[in-house]
């Protein structure tokens, strides 16, 4: 995006040997050496650069992370039977992406290091200016830290770079001085960094991400493995920071489907995203080439869309469970942005669509696409790309809403009244407005032919529907479908119901009155609000309903402790709806030594202290 941290691929290289010392003599005399760098306000900004290119890595969100953080879940699952990988429970600890994003994590880390090692060296930059840069770079740490330790649990903490082979060789320490270190780091930075209205934009480390990402730390803790129940008083109190902040001014999106389209047209909405992880180029257009940082969102988990489209190559790796296409109620218009009903077609036209119908049985469901990440809407021209700049948002303000509510919900033992708006508010914003069916009250009489079906005008846009005929009358009225696909049907909004007018088709006397949907029909319903359980167990469905595809699913279920169980269902299931499928080893492959991921080989073989996760 615009306000991208550009990367200087020299500075990188300096950063990643930290303090190491220079073996050949006579040294390069373009070596930038941390004896000789960090003197000024830019070469630590540079540096800051370097700690923030870790969010974007290929390594990390930049493509591994939406691999592996998602498809081991109830959400979706790896299509592609030949590719093995933690996505499906078939891998070793060698494997690649597991290893990348290890590996990508402990560069961060280091880079950190650093930078904080470094960063007081020349007292005449401001302090100001360096508290910035220390704030900024903490929050880093702790957050390449807080990653490790939800997916690999203890691991060695180093809060010095590394300077010699020789410091390789670190034991590992238990997750919970992990989890110290990581609320240490980020607790240090919230009062350094900036706040996000001044800032203006998402791409940084600001306030409200840092007290958003302390309330997501604060609510792991108390759940697995942990169980540290006195967290969830501190994840409610950093939540309610963000929520009562009139500064930054958080709220939410109107449209659930605008939050993505913005993100992929390159635009911030500071409002509902705290923070994401930037993107910039698409690899192909020499214009954005020479500092370019790019992902495969779209092309992996978005709808298909062959080669040569002017939609943009969508390759399509993911396929939904039914369980998540069941897990959306009539009204709630997350479903049919989440829920791809249709393919891209293969034409020199931009998002050009094939409808697809609705599946007829609990098979066809497990073969449908994702389709949040939509790529016709991506802002840099995708050509023959596979890669795109749509930003992921790590933390968005409809999490802060619904993590309050869940620890405020396990403090008071029942769900409270805020508790219940606060959910209410995600609920009633994702909820259409539209019409929902159109019953026909008299058939009338000498049809000939279809007649036209007019909707009186809705409140931003109108319903759209085709009559049919039979036998000279009326006996139908169905909602057209809608071609743009961000609804299943062309329902409108209305704050009222709409008249419905038939006319022509050569008969008369047809009448037929509308239902709307109205965004209070979103709201919890009275079973989920009966106990904290009950309350509890809607919340976790909740979350997969509005963060799904967002990387943070395998985490939910980890800290809620029943990843395993979860996935073990799945595997029940599909193998229920879909006997011998190949998907269904990707769930029923699961153990319970998946509930960590394997230490990698190569840092089993590097660091003699290193011990290896049960089960590997």
């Amino acid at each position: 995006m615009n306000r991208k941290y550009y990367i200087l691929i020299l500075f990188l290289s300096v950063a990643g040997l930290g303090g190491c010392k220079k073996f050949l003599q006579p040294g390069p005399t373009d070596f930038l050496s941390t004896t000789t760098y960090y003197k000024t306000e830019q070469q630590l900004n540079f540096a800051l650069s370097g700690v923030y290119n870790t969010v974007g890595n290929g390594g990390f969100w930049g493509s591994y992370a939406n691999y592996l953080l998602d498809w081991e879940a109830d959400i979706a699952y790896m299509n592609r039977l030949t590719l093995n990988g933690p996505f499906n429970f078939n891998y070793s600890a060698s494997d690649p992406y597991m290893t990348g994003l290890w590996t990508t994590l402990w560069d961060g880390i280091n880079r950190a290091n650093v930078l904080l090692e470094n960063l007081d060296k020349n007292p005449d930059i401001p302090q100001a200016a360096r508290d910035r840069v220390r704030g900024e770079t903490l929050f880093l740490r702790g957050y390449y830290y807080f990653t490790l330790v939800q997916y690999w649990g203890g691991v060695p903490l180093k809060l010095a770079s590394t300077k010699s082979p020789s410091e390789v060789s670190v034991a590992r320490v238990s997750a919970k001085e992990v989890y110290d270190q990581v609320l240490s780091d980020m607790t240090a930075a919230e009062p350094l960094v900036r706040d996000i209205k001044s800032l203006g934009f998402s791409g940084a480390v600001n306030k409200s991400a840092v007290r958003g990402m302390l309330a997501r730390v604060c609510l792991t803790m108390a759940g697995e493995p942990l169980k540290d129940v006195t967290k969830y008083q501190d994840a409610k109190m950093w939540a309610k920071k963000v929520m009562d902040d009139t500064q930054a001014g958080h709220s939410l999106n109107p449209s659930y489907a605008n939050i993505f389209i913005t993100l992929a047209q390159d635009k911030y909405d500071t409002k509902e995203n705290l923070w994401e992880a930037e993107f910039y180029g698409n690899n192909v257009d020499p214009a954005t080439m020479a500092f370019a940082e790019w992902t495969n969102i779209g092309y992996i988990n978005g709808p298909q869309s062959a080669a040569g489209s002017a939609t943009g190559n969508g390759a399509a790796y993911m396929n939904i469970t039914a369980k998540f296409y069941n897990a959306f109620e009539s009204g709630d218009l997350r479903k049919w942005w989440s829920v791809a009903h249709f393919t891209y077609v293969n034409s020199a036209v931009n998002g050009e669509k094939l409808m697809s119908s609705p599946p007829a049985t609990e098979r066809d469901k497990w073969y449908l696409f994702p389709a949040k990440w939509r790529r016709e809407y991506e802002a840099i021209p995708r050509g023959t790309s596979v890669v795109s700049a749509t930003n992921m948002p790590i933390i968005r303000y409809s999490d802060i809403l619904l993590m309050f509510a869940e620890a405020d919900n396990e403090i008071n033992g029942t769900p409270t009244a805020d508790a219940i708006e606060a959910v209410n508010l995600v609920r009633r914003r994702a909820w259409s407005t539209g019409v929902k069916s159109i019953a026909v009250t008299n058939g009338g009489s000498g049809y000939t032919s279809a007649p036209s079906v007019t909707i009186a005008a809705g409140d931003g846009s109108s319903a759209e529907a085709t009559a049919v005929v039979q036998g000279g009358a009326v006996v139908e009225i169905n909602l057209n479908r809608d071609p743009t696909g961000t609804r299943f049907f062309k329902e409108g909004s209305y704050t009222s119901t709409p008249l419905v007018t038939i006319s022509g088709g050569g008969g008369s006397g047809a009448a037929a009155v509308a239902t709307i949907y109205k965004a209070a029909d979103g709201e919890v319903p009275a079973a989920a609000r009966a106990s904290k359980t009950a309350f509890r167990a809607f919340i976790q469905d909740e979350r997969m309903r509005e963060f799904n595809m967002e990387g943070c699913r395998k985490a939910d279920l980890l800290r809620w402790g029943i990843f395993l169980n979860v996935n073990q269902d799945m595997g029940n299931q599909a193998q229920q709806d879909a006997p011998g499928a190949g998907f269904v080893l990707s769930f029923t492959r699961a153990s319970a030594r998946d509930v960590l991921m394997p230490i990698p080989e190569k840092e089993m073989i590097n660091n003699l202290k290193m011990t290896q996760n049960p089960g590997w």
